[in-house]
Order: C-alpha cells, then sequence, then structure tokens
C-alpha cells in the first residue's frame, strides 16, 4: 500500500494499491489536487486501486467526500475503491462508480454483518475487495472468509520483531489472497 509521504515507490510491474494518506503524518497537508499529482507518476498497469477520500466510521461524509473524486481517480487511469465505513448499509451504494471496494471503519463494524454484507454484494458485482489494519493472521484469515481479495496492516511497521513466519505459509498456500 503505498501513499502520499509514505516514501513507498511501487517498482513497475509490482502490484500496489494507493491510499489518500489522509490519516496518516500526510493527512495535514492533503488535498485532492495534491493526491492526483501524487498518482500521475505511479504505474498505473499495476494499481490494483486508488481509494477515494473517506472519513473514518462515517460513511455519509465518506461518499460527500468521495463521490467528486471517483471519476477524477477514474480519468487519471486508476481503478477507484469507495472506503468502506460505518453505516454505508443504511445508504444508497453508488455501486457504478467505483471498481473496487476497500473494507475500512471501526473495528466493531469492520468485523460485523455489515461489513461481511456490503463485501459479498460487492464480490457478487465482480469488484476486487480489500480490507484495511489487518495487524494478525485471525484478522487475515477473518478478510479472507468475508472474500477479500487483499489486505493490509501497519504491524510490521509498529511491531518490527512480531513474528509473522505463520502469515507468510498462510499466504503462500493461497497464492490468490494478496497481502
Amino acid at each position: 500500500m503505498a501513499r502520499p509521504g509514505n516514501g513507498h515507490v511501487p517498482l513497475p510491474g509490482q502490484v500496489w494499491a494507493a491510499d489518500t494518506g489522509l490519516f496518516g503524518s500526510y493527512g495535514k497537508h492533503y488535498t485532492d489536487a495534491a493526491y492526483l499529482a501524487w498518482l500521475a507518476d505511479k504505474p498505473r498497469e499495476s494499481c490494483l486501486f486508488a481509494t477515494a477520500p473517506d472519513v473514518v466510521g462515517d460513511a455519509a461524509a465518506t461518499l460527500a467526500l468521495s463521490a467528486p473524486m471517483f471519476a477524477r481517480i477514474r480519468a487519471a487511469g486508476y481503478p477507484v475503491a469507495l472506503v468502506a465505513q460505518d453505516g454505508l448499509e443504511s445508504l444508497p451504494i453508488p455501486w457504478a462508480d467505483f471498481d473496487a471496494l476497500f473494507i475500512g471503519g471501526t473495528t466493531a463494524w469492520k468485523l460485523g454483518d455489515a461489513a461481511r454484507t456490503i463485501a459479498a454484494e460487492a464480490r457478487d458485482r465482480g469488484m476486487w475487495v480489500h480490507m484495511g489494519r489487518v495487524n494478525s493472521l485471525r484478522r487475515m484469515k477473518y478478510a479472507e472468509s468475508i472474500g477479500c481479495d487483499s489486505a493490509d496492516g501497519t504491524v510490521l511497521k509498529h511491531d518490527p520483531n512480531r513474528p509473522v513466519q505463520s502469515w507468510a505459509r498462510h499466504v503462500l498456500a493461497n497464492p490468490s489472497f494478496r497481502l
């Protein structure tokens, strides 16, 4: 997962995804124009998706913020991802306006029935489904169980001594899932 300000530069041919960086240290510098400029020189052909901006835990605010960016991200040549947030299940979901679903939201919401149902709908529509903040093998297996194609987390950044051999074995045994 690459985002403005994290220093990760995907190599040509390396499968990757883009995040706005709104909620990291870069967030105070975020603008839609800066995000699109950052995307401009990244390898489009190997990008799984580029997220539209979101508001953690608030689906209505996320849709208001991200809807204007869907077409702009697509026009830049990237599949666009809606970051699903708490309450999305109660709102009309503009399925035709985005290409991938990123399961975000609070922990309780992302592990609940609403996120599972929305993920299933996205899969039925042929969309890529991704889950963020996956920082354990247990969470990775959960993400797979609800139909996610990929996941990301920051566990190694914050706990580099954490043993992850079991994760690697699991991923190698399930090559269709991307971490």
